[in-house]
C-alpha cells in the first residue's frame, strides 16, 4: 500500500486542495464541521491564524487549545503546540495526519504505572504464596 494517497489524491495535489474540495472526500462528522465554519467563530479564526503564520513564518511553532480542530492538507508541514490540559505537546502535521483531529495527536491523559504494594497497601495485596 502507497503512503502518499490519501483516498486516491496524491500528496502534491492533496496540499494544494482547496477546503471545499477536501470537504467532499472527507467523513461525515468532518463535513459537518467545516460546513458549520460560519457557526464556530472560534475555528473559523484559529484557521485564519494558521494560514497567516504559514504565509509569515512556516516554521514557527503554533499554540493552540483548540484539539477539535480538523487537519486540512494545506497545513501538512507544519508544527503545532496542542495543549492537554497540562502542557503544550508538540504535533507535527505529515501526510497521514490529514483529516484527523489535533487533540487525536495530544494524548489527555497518561499510562499509569503501578509499583509493587508497599506502606498502606491492604493486606490481601501483601499476600506472597509460599512455596
Amino acid at each position: 500500500m502507497r503512503r502518499d494517497i490519501y483516498k486516491g489524491i496524491e500528496e502534491e495535489k492533496l496540499s494544494t486542495m482547496k477546503i471545499e474540495d477536501f470537504t467532499k472526500m472527507t467523513s461525515s462528522r468532518n463535513r459537518r464541521t467545516l460546513k458549520r465554519l460560519n457557526v464556530n467563530p472560534r475555528l473559523k479564526l484559529f484557521i485564519e491564524k494558521v494560514r497567516d503564520t504559514k504565509a509569515k513564518n512556516p516554521k514557527k511553532v503554533i499554540k493552540t487549545h483548540i484539539r477539535d480542530a480538523i487537519i486540512l492538507p494545506e497545513w501538512i508541514g507544519l508544527k503545532f503546540a496542542v495543549h492537554n490540559g497540562k502542557e503544550f505537546k508538540p504535533v507535527d502535521i505529515t501526510f497521514d495526519k490529514v483529516g484527523k483531529r489535533l487533540g487525536d495527536f495530544s494524548h489527555s491523559t497518561g499510562r499509569v504505572l503501578h509499583s509493587g504494594p508497599g506502606v498502606g497497601a491492604t493486606r490481601g495485596s501483601k499476600f506472597v504464596p509460599l512455596k
